[in-house]
């Protein structure tokens, strides 16, 4: 795509610092922590698309960068058993036969942590980075925990997570999001609804951390 020719590769990208105290890290692989008493979960990762149209907003290393503005440090399974861990329930991914049956499950804020050019903390919603293509506005929709879903190979016995292809924070609906909009979204190129919000997002290979913070019901906290 001509989009993917503008936003070249980004520079290797400094590790995030520690996250605060209160978060304990799910794997030691990964950039991924849970923070069980505010029932947060934070994933590092970085900008790795500022200016096109997008189907993902977050995705897992060499899977959809072309196509999502943060590339995130640990696979789509650790972020879903992370939402687990601080007691999100997973929902059902869109449906399109024998009709469109919108994802569901519960709400979850979505909130993007990166230091600036002079070291200030900035914190804002993800939506702040995505634009609506009709609009020309943020992105006003809702992430629900929608969870993906397993496909066990026949002959090995091995389990794939469905979202590790890269439908890991979707903004075009796919049956194997981990995390979708509940509004019929298109994934054809020529009706994607939303595109990078170019001006709102810092520097290709800029460090960010993603803050989950799923709606629970209070029996679930």
């Amino acid at each position: 795509r001509d989009a993917a020719r503008q936003n070249p590769a980004p520079p290797a990208a400094q590790a995030p610092a520690a996250p605060s105290p209160g978060l304990v890290r799910l794997d030691e692989s990964a950039e991924v922590w849970v923070d069980r008493q505010k029932h947060q979960v934070v994933v590092g990762g970085a900008v790795v698309f500022r200016e096109g149209p997008l189907e993902m907003f977050a995705c897992p290393k060499n899977t959809k960068e072309h196509e999502s503005v943060v590339v995130v440090n640990a696979k789509a399974y650790l972020v879903h058993a992370a939402l687990l861990a601080v007691g999100a329930k997973p929902g059902s991914p869109v449906s399109f036969q024998p009709k469109y049956k919108a994802a569901m499950g519960p709400i979850v804020k979505i909130e993007a942590m990166w230091k600036d050019k002079d070291g200030k903390e900035k914190r804002v919603n993800a939506q702040e980075w995505v634009r609506d293509v009709a609009t020309k506005k943020a992105m006003k929709h809702d992430w629900v925990f929608a969870g993906s879903g397993f496909w066990k190979d026949p002959e090995t016995g091995k389990s794939y997570y469905h979202a590790e292809s890269g439908e890991l924070i979707c903004v075009s609906n796919f049956s194997t999001a981990t995390l979708d909009l509940t509004v019929n979204s298109s994934q054809a190129n020529s009706d994607l609804l939303f595109e990078a919000f170019t001006e709102n997002i810092p520097e290709l290979g800029t460090p960010v951390k993603l803050v989950l913070t799923p709606e629970l019901e209070e029996k679930e906290k």
